[in-house]
């Protein structure tokens, strides 16, 4: 039942803050209310009891419709990861004076009920649901308080979002209709359909085409890096940290179990394709100069390394690409946090305008190389366990396949450990005079996350024995 307590705090919460009568108040309403989410998510963590609850109620009987959530140990990481950012996105807009404060707020908190909804859904119809409400408030976010051309942008984000959802609509309706009368939308339901190797093929491709498109795999990649650049800060360390994992999750939740002989007959293609987009995005990383822009094609190559992964069904994969969708999430908002500070401060987010920094703010300079170091997979930092179990289950698939995904390890610290030199050490400019290192809040903001890269770097057993029973029980399946 605190599940459905989580659940419910967020949803109060969201609500709170946009009828707060003082604006001003949203805000602390949205951090409080997210923060009681992750102390919520941290007892379920603490309670091994708890690992496998839920809740199950009948909405329409007759057509096997039930409002059924629950929790197994790759929704427990994922309710962890959601809960754990949420408040520290929170806190890094009390910065900036927004316009409506309470709305923009109350839709963070709506996304945030949102990807909890589709991380802990046990119905096909609630996982739609909650997939299809979370494109609702991060389109807002973009839309209102974006930067340039936002319109134009977030509509073509939305667009493409919404065309995948579809095609997994579908997807799911075939299989509802082929579950035993009177059908049903429950996953068990559906994970036992038997379905021939044409309906098998259908399927894979409408749910790979949708997660495709959320992660994003090359070449379904093309909305991600202006949504990300044109994005207030906030909304970027939402798609990137959390939203993102949708796809990876939607793969491990339904596309491996339903699809496992179309997977076997077309698996090459989706990892050829996502191995594709380690390089290529890599390489279009290296020339960017908006730091922005950077970080979103860096994230395109990482989590083609997880979608990978995952798609070679063996259990280092498995294990890695779960680890390691925590450890993007975290790496992430810290660098697009980072991103943030520096360009207040600088009133620019291009590297060309950017130098010397160290200097001024060592302290800045220190947490900056410390999630790059853990971006980059330094051994001892939470990047590397993921990426060294991710490349030893592509190498038990295909050799030469994981020579060309580890091509990421390469490429990242070209890109990042050349940014931070220019950055951080390179010539300083005219613009230092003000340039002030770390205030409290934004040292509040990035401590957890460095706890967290060093945690996982040191003790990753800590979060690999939560997934390992469900990941055991897919390959299994």
């Amino acid at each position: 039942m605190i599940l459905i307590v989580i659940l419910i705090v967020t949803f109060l919460g969201a609500v709170l803050s946009l009828v707060s009568p003082q604006p001003g108040r949203a805000k602390w309403i949205a951090l409080a209310t997210s923060i009681l989410s992750f102390l919520l998510s941290v007892f379920i963590a603490a309670t091994p009891s708890l690992y496998n609850s839920g809740f199950k109620y009948i909405l329409l009987g007759e057509m096997g419709i039930t409002f059924s959530f629950g929790l197994d140990g790759i929704s427990l990481l994922l309710l962890l990861l959601t809960t754990f950012l949420s408040p520290l996105i929170v806190l890094s807009a009390f910065r900036k004076t927004y316009r409506r404060p309470h709305v923009f707020y109350a839709l963070i908190l709506l996304m945030e009920l949102a990807l909890l909804g589709v991380f802990t859904a046990r119905d096909g119809l609630m996982f739609y649901i909650s997939w299809e409400l979370a494109l609702i408030p991060i389109y807002f976010i973009c839309g209102l308080w974006g930067s340039t051309d936002k319109i134009k942008i977030t509509f073509k984000f939305f667009v493409y979002t919404l065309l995948g959802s579809l095609f997994m609509l579908v997807a799911l309706i075939m299989l509802y209709l082929a579950t035993p009368a009177p059908h049903s939308f429950s996953f068990d339901a559906l994970y036992a359909v038997s379905m021939s190797n044409e309906m098998q093929t259908w399927v894979f491709a409408a749910f790979f085409l949708a997660f495709a498109i959320k992660i994003p795999v090359f070449p379904f990649h093309t909305w991600q890096p202006d949504t990300y650049d044109i994005a207030p800060y906030q909304g970027s360390m939402l798609l990137a940290g959390i939203m993102l994992k949708m796809g990876i999750y939607g793969i491990l939740r339904l596309l491996i179990p339903l699809c496992p002989d179309a997977l076997a007959e077309w698996g090459w293609l989706a990892i050829l394709l996502s191995v594709t987009g380690i390089v290529y995005a890599s390489i279009i990383a290296i020339k960017q100069d908006n730091l922005k822009k950077m970080v979103a094609y860096a994230s395109i190559a990482h989590v083609g390394l997880i979608t990978a992964g995952v798609l070679t069904l063996n259990i280092q994969g498995l294990q890695g690409g779960t680890l390691q969708m925590i450890s993007h999430g975290i790496n992430v908002v810290g660098l697009f946090a980072m991103i943030e500070m520096l360009h207040v401060r600088l009133k620019s987010k291009n590297i060309s305008d950017m130098g010397g920094i160290a200097t001024k703010a060592p302290i800045m300079a220190a947490f900056f190389m410390i999630i790059i170091l853990g971006t980059v997979a330094l051994p001892l930092t939470n990047g590397f366990v993921g990426e060294f179990l991710l490349l030893l289950g592509l190498f038990e698939y295909k050799a030469w396949v994981a020579v060309i995904a580890g091509l990421t390890i390469i490429f990242t610290a070209i890109y990042l450990l050349w940014m931070n030199q220019r950055v951080m050490f390179g010539k300083p400019g005219d613009n230092l005079a003000e340039f002030k290192d770390l205030s409290t809040r934004e040292i509040l903001i990035l401590s957890p996350l460095v706890i967290m890269i060093f945690w996982i770097g040191i003790y990753p057993s800590t979060f690999l024995h939560i997934a390992e029973p469900a990941l055991l029980q897919l390959i299994g399946r």
